[in-house]
């Protein structure tokens, strides 16, 4: 499955689970409940996985964790704020980089309708 087929799927588990628990509650719940949905589909998700930022052969920890990796092709990171910043995006492309990824999700589920708040970020590699 291609990281875009993928990033569909994983959208429509996301609408739903919106749908059925509505805006305003933890991230962590989300999170949670999201990879729950996901391998219930047959997706393999890691969730909260380590992410050590290496320097110049120097494994460095950062304390990264990416909230949610789908079929290690794709970052969830997972939001439940009132307005996203421009950080949110940085912390997400940061991710991409580290784990040379290709495609990430921003998903904030506190949001009315939560098309609006489902962003791609792509690492150009």
């Amino acid at each position: 499955m291609t990281e875009n087929e993928l990033s569909y799927q994983v959208i429509g588990v996301a609408l739903e689970l919106h749908k059925n628990l509505g805006p305003g509650l933890l991230e962590s719940t989300y999170e949670s409940a999201l990879k729950y949905d996901l391998e219930e589909t047959g997706l393999r998700v890691q969730q909260q996985v380590p992410m050590p930022f290496v320097y110049k052969e120097v494994k460095m920890n950062m304390g990264y964790r990416l909230d949610l990796v789908v079929e290690n092709k794709l970052v969830l990171e997972i939001k439940s704020l009132e307005n996203l910043a421009p950080v949110h995006y940085a912390q997400l492309l940061t991710y991409l980089k580290l784990s040379n990824i290709k495609l990430g999700l921003l998903i904030n589920f506190n949001t009315k309708f939560l098309k609006s708040g489902i962003h791609r970020v792509v690492n150009g590699l």
